[in-house]
């Protein structure tokens, strides 16, 4: 299939469904949208939360088998995807605002939940997610912002987010370099697109030297948004058409972000980025004080080539083994980095068989 007729934003991806768009509102003002794709009625809902400046799109991609398709296929139903404030589909990210994952723990995923309950009642909702979203709907889970989980899917990291040495010097350095020097206030795979000469143009001429791995624009801006000096994920993973629509399927980054990724980072653990910000009062500073009360069961998945979270979910496992033995459980995928395991050609056989089977062992 080639990229040029992939319409961004499309649900042309998904067959055989009803497809119907859910608009509800966030506490601190800001308007998001659940999807839902109905194929049948059933017991057990399954919620899809994509990661920071990707959206739904990463579930339904049309040039090869996808999660919701799958999912369908095999007897999930009634399948609904998230877009939260990080969302592509959203301009906040390109906004001047100075948003934090405490935020979207607080105000997006309840809010998500509530309008999710409205429509379904009390079925069990079991969610996947990835990248940063996994990180903050961990943190509501483990915080008590959101309840009733049946099961939970983290792709990549969660609640003890590592990275490579050369991204913590990135999350330490460039939010004040971007926000006062260099501007504007976020990064943007589109860069390469950027008219001659501007700043973006400008930053993905200075990138592109360094990620020598392939000749697009936005893999390279990709990778030093969040890689670790290497691609975000494996290249043979990936359907060159997937890799030639990356600036369709990711959108920009505001920096600030960055600022309490890198506070996560230094404490090895999930935390609160203003501890004294009243809004949160309720939030815990420490988001794994309370895992001895948590008892929905987590799959944690990682490819062993992650060049953006490396082992986070590998040590998040392991901490969580000790507090709550034998309910969580971890999956590490050869070959695979850290986006493709929800984006690449052949996830179908690959990677969410075993997704699948724990779904099917946490359903009633």
């Amino acid at each position: 299939m080639d990229q040029k007729r992939i319409a961004r934003f499309t649900h042309a991806g998904v067959a055989g469904a009803e497809v119907s768009v859910h608009p509800f509102a966030t506490e601190d003002g800001l308007g998001l949208n659940l999807t839902r794709f109905r194929r049948a009625d059933c017991d057990d809902v399954v919620l899809l939360v994509h990661g920071l400046t990707t959206s739904s799109d990463m579930y339904i991609m049309p040039e090869h088998t996808n999660t919701v398709n799958y999912l369908h296929d095999a007897g999930f139903g009634d399948v609904w995807a998230v877009d939260f404030r990080m969302s592509g589909r959203f301009p906040y990210n390109a906004e001047t605002q100075r948003y934090n994952l405490d935020d979207i723990a607080h105000y997006d995923h309840p809010a998500a939940l509530a309008e999710l309950r409205r429509h379904i009642g009390d079925r069990r909702v079991h969610v996947i997610t990835h990248c940063l979203g996994a990180v903050s709907f961990s943190m509501s889970l483990f915080a008590g912002t959101v309840t009733g989980i049946a099961s939970l899917v983290c792709n990549s990291v969660s609640l003890t987010p590592r990275t490579p040495l050369w991204s913590k010097i990135k999350l330490a350095y460039g939010p004040p370099l971007m926000e006062y020097v260099v501007g504007p206030c976020h990064l943007d795979p589109r860069y390469g697109q950027a008219p001659v000469l501007t700043r973006g143009w400008t930053i993905a001429k200075a990138v592109a030297p360094f990620h020598g791995d392939c000749a697009e624009p936005a893999c390279h801006m990709l990778s030093f948004m969040w890689g670790g000096g290497k691609p975000i994920f494996s290249h043979e993973k990936m359907s060159p058409v997937t890799h030639g629509r990356l600036a369709d399927l990711f959108g920009a980054s505001n920096v600030h972000y960055y600022r309490h990724i890198s506070k996560m980072v230094k404490a090895g653990r999930a935390v609160k980025y203003a501890p004294r910000d009243p809004r949160h009062a309720d939030l815990p500073d420490d988001y794994l004080t309370r895992a001895a009360e948590v008892t929905t069961p987590i799959l944690f998945l990682t490819g062993d080539r992650n060049n953006v979270f490396t082992d986070s979910n590998i040590v998040c496992h392991r901490a969580l083994e000790k507090i709550t033995p034998g309910l969580h459980e971890l999956a590490v995928l050869p070959g695979y980095g850290h986006q493709d395991v929800f984006m690449g050609k052949s996830i179908d056989t690959e990677v969410l068989p075993q997704v699948l089977d724990f779904l099917k062992r946490k359903a009633g």
